[in-house]
């Protein structure tokens, strides 16, 4: 039992010493190396903001009942067009919301109806891409805002070294270790922030590819000798 709590209190020992190492070593880059370092929690917040919040509205958009499109059908054969349209506006999804518009267009050129529910679908597909390019844009320029600390805290440090006669070992890799911290600090960012991008994407294309689907699905309904 001694050896074991003697083992935990050194664990937490060594933890609470590297995080204060840790701190020391941003605080040591200076306000430029700190406010780094901010720039890249801002966006590190903001990056699992946006893969959160869009999972959430593409995971529900994607939902879609089986028996959705069957409802129709048997509506629209019955020629119960208000009960159809009734149907699409409870479902709160891209695809019905397409549905609904090609619904009111009933009656016209089949080009037309086709041609409102593309305008619709494309809408939403915008609304599903919504805040992507943002998430891209920060697995983008977190890596490069890192390495720009880096670069600056290089120089700081060469810059020292040169204007010095006593500068140590320990002194230089202080200095190394503050300018190495925001790139690593950037790439942890840059890499979640492509990985939750590339996860989005693959969610929003197999949304695009059911709304097609029942797209195709709808306007074959409409072809149907009546």
């Amino acid at each position: 039992m001694m050896s074991l709590s003697f083992f935990l209190f050194q664990t937490a020992d060594n933890s609470e010493a590297v995080q204060e190492n840790i701190l020391d070593l941003i605080t040591k880059g200076g306000p430029l190396g700190i406010g780094i370092i901010v720039i890249l929690i801002i966006l590190s917040i903001l990056a699992v903001y946006i893969f959160a919040e869009r999972w959430m509205t593409i995971k529900t958009a994607g939902k879609i009942d089986d028996s959705f499109m069957n409802n129709i059908k048997a509506a629209v054969v019955a020629g119960n067009i208000e009960g159809a349209k009734t149907l699409c506006k409870s479902t709160d999804t891209p695809v019905a919301r397409m549905v609904e518009k090609g619904i009111m267009r009933i009656g016209k050129p089949l080009k037309d109806i086709e041609a409102a529910i593309e305008n619709v679908g494309n809408l939403e597909i915008f609304k599903l891409e919504k805040h992507l390019s943002s998430l891209a844009s920060i697995a983008g320029a977190a890596p490069m805002i890192g390495f720009f600390g880096t670069v600056t805290g290089m120089i700081a440090a060469f810059y020292t070294m040169a204007n010095s006669n006593s500068v140590g070992p320990k002194e230089l890799a202080d200095g190394i270790y503050t300018a190495l911290i925001t790139t690593a600090f950037g790439l942890f960012v840059g890499i979640f922030a492509f990985v939750a991008y590339n996860v989005l994407v693959a969610k929003v294309d197999k949304v695009v590819f059911e709304m097609e689907r029942i797209t195709t699905e709808f306007m074959d309904l409409l072809q149907e000798p009546q």
